[in-house]
């Protein structure tokens, strides 16, 4: 199987280079990343069972994970240790198979991306260098995340150690798990339960920061090439059609920022509602990781890393989301001072000038609102939603704080 796991190709057919916490999440995941389009009907059949089984799994681990809850609802401190690990079963359990009922869907976009905004090393190593700068965050939030995975493996290392019988979540079965026939294929579940929420919170990231600085890129390039475009228009061509050849610049200009546009709202329809079921379970989230943090951090390091983690996240996400905001709310600006009064000004043909002024106007008018990424149209994907969803989380925090 993994085998037949979809590998990105740039438009040469030659394999896309993948940052490591992508390529991670494409061998982790079988759930989550999409076969090759070429694969056979055995091989998807074999994949849709897969993702079946793996549900089954996910339902199981809902069903125990919330009898710890219900057996320790009347003790605070032992309800909020069980309460991270249920919540963020029940989110990617909604992420991760949301994804892999449309697979195909994100094979395709993925392909769209290499084929036309991915920004190459060797083409444009000035702006390659940037995005990977703006992606740090989200790789430091990716080793983040696999320590905190390291962390919940020490449980079988500590089982040993003291002679028990513990799984890696905090778990109560209707049955006696720990008989031997029992625990070991529980915990080998625990234990790819993990794998498959790890990957799918680093991956995903990774993978929305990649369309979403690659396609900045793109619009950056845009700016630079009308620009200079308009610069050396006006240095070589006369007065009579000068209009006329910045009028076509200005088209083709427009067709590839509609283009990218299109490709947004194509990135917005996969995440968005990922990104909804991601901000909604943050704020509880980060409370109870945060509680458990501060009420005795020796003794919840796991928990410390995984705080670390999601806060991490949440601020590499709203980061990227905010830049891209900031670049497209900069367009309509960027064709108002994009030299063609210059041009009006040297040209003598009054007919093509007048079709230049409306052109430009429609091109102010297309680009006055940003683009950006949203939670369902709920709110947009920004550092201003992030820094409110942390503030919800310490007030959380401060009410439980005050129960205790």
């Amino acid at each position: 199987m993994p085998f037949h796991r979809y590998r990105p190709r740039l438009p040469g057919g030659e394999l896309a280079p993948m940052p490591w916490p992508v390529s991670l999440y494409r061998i982790m995941n079988h759930v989550a990343w999409p076969l090759e389009a070429e694969s056979g009907r055995w091989t998807v059949l074999l994949d849709r069972v897969m993702i079946f089984l793996g549900f089954l799994v996910f339902c199981e681990h809902n069903e125990v994970d919330f009898h710890y809850l219900i057996a320790n609802r009347q003790d605070m401190d032992n309800l909020l240790t069980g309460m991270p690990t249920y919540l963020i079963l029940v989110e990617l359990q909604i992420r991760c198979f949301q994804l892999a009922w449309h697979k195909d869907r994100f094979r395709a976009l993925l392909q769209r991306f290499y084929a036309e905004i991915y920004v190459s090393e060797e083409m444009e190593p000035l702006l390659f260098a940037r995005i990977q700068r703006q992606m740090l965050a989200t790789r430091v939030n990716s080793t983040v995340y696999l320590l905190t995975l390291f962390n919940f493996f020490l449980v079988p290392v500590t089982n040993v150690i003291y002679h028990r019988r513990e799984m890696l979540y905090k778990q109560v079965y209707p049955f006696d798990n720990t008989q031997l026939h029992f625990f070991i294929p529980l915990l080998v579940l625990n234990f790819w339960v993990g794998f498959i929420i790890t990957s799918m919170l680093f991956g995903e990231l990774n993978v929305m920061g990649e369309l979403m600085m690659h396609l900045n890129a793109r619009y950056v390039q845009l700016g630079q090439d009308l620009r200079l475009s308009a610069q050396r228009l006006l240095k070589r061509s006369s007065s009579l059609n000068v209009a006329t050849g910045y009028r076509l610049i200005l088209t083709h200009i427009l067709r590839r920022n509609a283009a990218l546009r299109d490709f947004g709202q194509r990135v917005e329809e996969e995440f968005t509602l990922r990104i909804f079921v991601m901000f909604a379970f943050s704020a509880g989230l980060l409370c109870a990781l945060f509680f458990k943090a501060f009420t005795n951090p020796w003794a919840n390091v796991v928990y410390i890393m995984w705080f670390l983690a999601k806060f991490m996240e949440l601020l590499a996400l709203g980061m990227l989301g905010s830049t891209l905001l900031k670049t497209t709310d900069e367009l309509g600006m960027m064709y108002y001072t994009a030299n063609w009064e210059q041009v009006i000004h040297q040209s003598d043909n009054v007919g093509e000038n007048v079709k230049l002024m409306k052109l430009v106007t429609l091109a102010i008018q297309l680009n006055s609102r940003p683009f950006f990424i949203t939670g369902l149209n709920y709110f947009r994907v920004s550092l201003t939603a992030v820094l409110k969803i942390i503030q919800g989380a310490f007030s959380y925090f401060t009410f439980l704080n005050s129960m205790r």
